[in-house]
């Protein structure tokens, strides 16, 4: 099938779940650098504590390993829940909260993977563990299975909003520039959708992502209670304490990184779907 076969199909459970999973680790991997420039920024030490511009590609392991599952768990999910709510609706012409709630779904499934990814990933690029074994082995023993999933209410509060302003954005935007030139977009300008759709997200939602960071990070002596505790306690201790502008640390990497990966993320997924399309196995 050809390209505008491929765009006017629905993507099934399958391919979403192959060319999210192509997509997620072509951002993160190509990408990690930045990804560990925002997360020093961030981290409660301060910049250069937390490793300055030395050793950027720690946590590169973690985050490899998560990036396929996770992105793979969103799109499938995506993909699923906007084709049931579109059935349910009659195939009529979609809506944007139809976009939003099935990004949201998407959003809590793919956290699942993400975040005992990111509390490893994070916890290396600011040095408080050397590798992935030791980080593993003691968060394992000192809290357990729940040990990996710190920040996952944080998360998923920051990805959420995220979600209900990206991809009706850029789901909007495809549309416009299609109806205006006749015809589907192709990957390359689904992607510079994605990626103008993503910057704003990522801007508007940086405090959210200064909390869970912290909430991740965050590694108390054995026995005493964790500084941070939950989002909003998180972002008013941030505030007080550092002032205002501290909630939006980092929000020029991060802002870059969601640029930079949009455009790769939305280009491998779209044009990973149209090359799939092309085998005729969907």
């Amino acid at each position: 099938m050809g390209d505008d076969a491929a765009a006017k199909k629905d993507s099934p459970f399958t391919l979403a779940l192959i060319a999210g999973g192509i997509a997620g680790t072509s951002v993160d991997v190509s990408l990690h650098p930045l990804d560990t420039l925002r997360t020093r920024l961030q981290s409660p030490q301060g910049f250069m504590k937390a490793g300055g511009f030395q050793g950027m590609y720690k946590g590169i392991l973690s985050a490899a390993i998560g990036s396929a599952p996770g992105a793979a768990a969103f799109f499938s999910t995506y993909e699923t829940t906007k084709n049931v709510m579109k059935s349910i609706n009659g195939d009529k012409e979609e809506h944007w909260t139809q976009h939003a709630f099935a990004s949201s779904c998407g959003e809590v499934a793919a956290c699942l993977i993400r975040v005992p990814t990111g509390v490893c990933t994070q916890r290396l690029q600011v040095g408080q563990f050397n590798t992935l074994s030791e980080v593993m082995s003691d968060t394992f023993r000192t809290k357990g299975i729940r040990g990996f999933y710190v920040g996952y209410g944080t998360t998923v509060a920051r990805e959420i909003p995220f979600s209900f302003i990206q991809f009706p954005i850029y789901e909007k935007m495809k549309t416009v520039w299609s109806d205006w030139q006749g015809s589907p977009t192709n990957p390359v300008q689904g992607a510079m959708c994605g990626s103008a759709a993503g910057a704003f997200a990522g801007g508007v939602t940086t405090p959210l992502d200064v909390a869970k960071t912290r909430i991740m990070l965050d590694k108390p002596e054995e026995g005493a209670a964790p500084k941070y505790k939950g989002t909003l306690n998180t972002l008013r201790l941030i505030a007080a304490e550092e002032g205002p502008l501290a909630l939006y640390k980092g929000i020029a990497p991060r802002v870059t990184w969601i640029t930079i990966g949009g455009f790769i993320f939305f280009g491998a997924y779209e044009g990973a779907t149209s090359g799939l399309w092309k085998t005729g196995l969907w």
